[in-house]
């Protein structure tokens, strides 16, 4: 510790305090400074554990997961197809189409469109597609909700095997169903579709999203499943067994039960499967502000399930070596991780500013800063482009979203700032409007 910068730093702070109350005396705040400086420490060490594990676990992605062992003669399973849809007569018909146009037995899926709390056509639009319509009566604050209201409605049809949760702005894959069911013959009771965009090419937003999803798919779910381990549930394109939600229900509390229910599947030793080659198509948002909104609600949903399930994911993980449960503690405090990271970045400028010299490595991170960043943006540059190849996708229709994507990430900071201090949110609709068909797809699997 530089001794100058310590003095300079204390004589501040004790005219100040001087001036005002007097209390404290400089010894007093020296230990204070010095308090701090502790606990920059330990900070620090967290986010480099955190990076060091998502970093080391997401290597993983590069290998290929065993492949699912299609038996000869496969049985074929029941599912119901379950849509939420506010309002969303722009999109909701083609993704009723895409599903009805599956290469899987005609009899042996029905698709039902949950209608909640509309103002427009979404459920003449779902009827005339072919959906069977169910008119969610009682008020509803989630997604979650509606799910369990469904979930209650079809409780009694015993033909079902499996429920697939969608949202209305999707299109799949003609592949999705069969896919979904190798991975029930192959004894999965709960698995995780392949997340892609329909709109990459729209703007940098939209690009930007894209990428952040391609990223999700291959540095963590497709690494999990690499390592044996469980996978994440990511809001659509997702399968749960039936015999589950008669058994359990259908119980989340959060703005994010996607991966609330993850956690409790977590809790319950139940592994969650990545189905590479069960794909989604997914609208992404082309406004900053309707980004803005979503990934708040993201992160306070975060933020809840970390209140809720932290104690039981830790003593579940200490007492069982459970790792999905681990890695859903994880999951659970990255907005917290991220506000640390940025109090780390202005207690460095305090130390600058007083010149207070850490140990030398600190220093020369924090002198080396500007490589660093550079460095940084490199290599997200470098991995966008490997990721778009991976997805067979060409990057001169996103390079806007290329060289963007890290001001992407960046503007989770501020989201996770204000997160921190909101502890409920309404749920509010994204406006899906790009009516795109699926025979406008060019299917990249």
């Amino acid at each position: 510790m530089n001794v100058e910068g310590v003095t300079r730093f204390t004589l501040v702070l004790y005219k100040y305090q001087k001036t005002r109350y007097n209390i404290f005396n400089k010894e007093h705040i020296v230990r204070m400074f010095i308090m701090i400086q502790i606990i920059y420490y330990i900070f620090f060490c967290l986010t480099l554990f955190y990076g060091l594990y998502y970093s080391l676990t997401g290597l993983y992605g590069f290998f290929k997961p065993k492949k699912f062992r299609i038996l000869p003669n496969e049985p074929k399973n029941k599912f119901a197809i379950i849509i939420a849809a506010r309002n969303e007569e722009a999109v909701v018909g083609n993704l009723v189409t895409s599903l009805l146009d599956c290469n899987y037995p005609k009899e042996l899926y029905d698709v039902y469109v949950a209608v909640n709390n509309t103002t427009d056509n979404t459920a003449k639009v779902a009827r005339e597609a072919g959906a069977i319509v169910i008119d969610v009566k009682k008020k509803v604050k989630s997604k979650g909700e509606v799910l369990c209201y469904v979930f209650d409605e079809l409780k009694s049809h015993k033909d079902i095997d499996a429920y697939i949760i969608f949202d209305a702005d999707n299109i799949v894959h003609p592949d999705f169903l069969s896919r979904m069911n190798d991975t029930l013959c192959c004894g999965y009771r709960v698995a995780q579709g392949f997340r892609d965009s329909k709109n990459i090419s729209d703007n940098w937003i939209s690009g930007s999203y894209s990428l952040f999803y391609y990223m999700q798919n291959f540095f963590f779910n497709k690494s999990r499943m690499t390592l044996n381990q469980s996978c994440s549930i990511n809001g659509t394109g997702f399968m749960i067994k039936k015999e589950i939600i008669d058994k359990d229900g259908f119980h989340t509390y959060t703005m994010t039960e996607d991966i609330e229910f993850t956690a409790q599947c977590a809790l319950k030793d139940e592994r969650v499967a990545f189905v590479e080659n069960a794909i989604t198509y997914d609208e992404q948002p082309v406004e900053f502000k309707a980004s803005w909104k979503q990934r708040k609600r993201w992160s306070v949903g975060c933020l809840q399930c970390a209140r809720l399930y932290w104690k039981d994911l830790l003593k579940h993980f200490i007492t069982t070596g459970n790792q999905p449960s681990f890695d859903m503690f994880m999951n659970f405090i990255a907005p917290i991780v991220q506000v640390i990271c940025l109090i780390e970045f202005f207690a460095l400028i305090v130390f600058r500013i007083f010149n207070v010299k850490l140990y030398d490595l600190f220093s020369t991170l924090f002198s080396s800063g500007t490589v660093f960043f550079i460095l940084t943006y490199v290599s997200g540059i470098i991995i966008s482009l490997f990721i778009l190849k991976y997805n067979k996708r060409k990057a001169k229709n996103v390079l806007s979203a290329i060289a963007l994507f890290a001001l992407f990430i960046l503007t989770w900071v501020p989201i996770n700032v204000v997160c921190i201090f909101t502890k409920n949110m309404k749920w509010e609709e994204i406006k899906h409007n790009r009516g795109i068909k699926s025979t406008e797809l060019k299917f990249n699997k």
